[in-house]
């Protein structure tokens, strides 16, 4: 055999292989390559886009996170203010109830009173006509006895 035809042979076998792989291998190899990049730099890209969201989800949290704060202490203010509106009305109903309940006590007060001054006069002119009746067994004028005991209850 010849060295020389050797190695043509295996130079043409070489460029028949390397033809070969450049016509049918090497086209899908690169394009798999190709889309494993895009893939990879879609998800670098999905990352980065992820990351800017959730820094941006962070501030509208905190944002509202203040604002629920604001409101917080507004609904407080006006709670407070509503429980101290509601403690000086009860307060204001609380007098009025006293002023009613202290004005019907003078009422029946006077009212006990005038019946006690009414029962003493009562009593008073009961016994007045039993001194009368005293009198009068003693003396024979009941007319004027009768006119001063009238008088007396009038006066009394």
């Amino acid at each position: 055999m010849n060295l020389n035809l050797t190695l043509i042979a295996q130079a043409i076998a070489f460029a028949l292989f390397i033809w070969f792989c450049v016509k049918f291998i090497w086209p899908p190899l690169t394009r798999a390559i190709e889309e494993r990049q895009k893939t990879i730099a879609d998800g670098l890209a999905a990352g980065e886009r992820g990351k800017q969201e959730l820094e941006a989800a962070g501030k509208r949290a905190g944002e509202e996170l203040a604002k629920a704060r604001g409101r917080v202490g507004e609904i407080i203010a006006s709670a407070e203010k509503r429980d101290a509106q509601m403690l000086d009305e009860a307060k204001a109903a609380a007098r009025e109830e006293a002023d009613r309940i202290l004005a019907a006590a003078k009422a029946d007060i006077d009212q006990q009173v005038a019946r006690a001054k009414e029962a003493l006069r009562e009593q008073l002119a009961s016994l007045a006509v039993a001194g009368a009746e005293k009198i009068l067994r003693r003396e024979v004028n009941a007319q004027t006895h009768a006119d001063l005991l009238n008088q007396l209850k009038r006066e009394i």
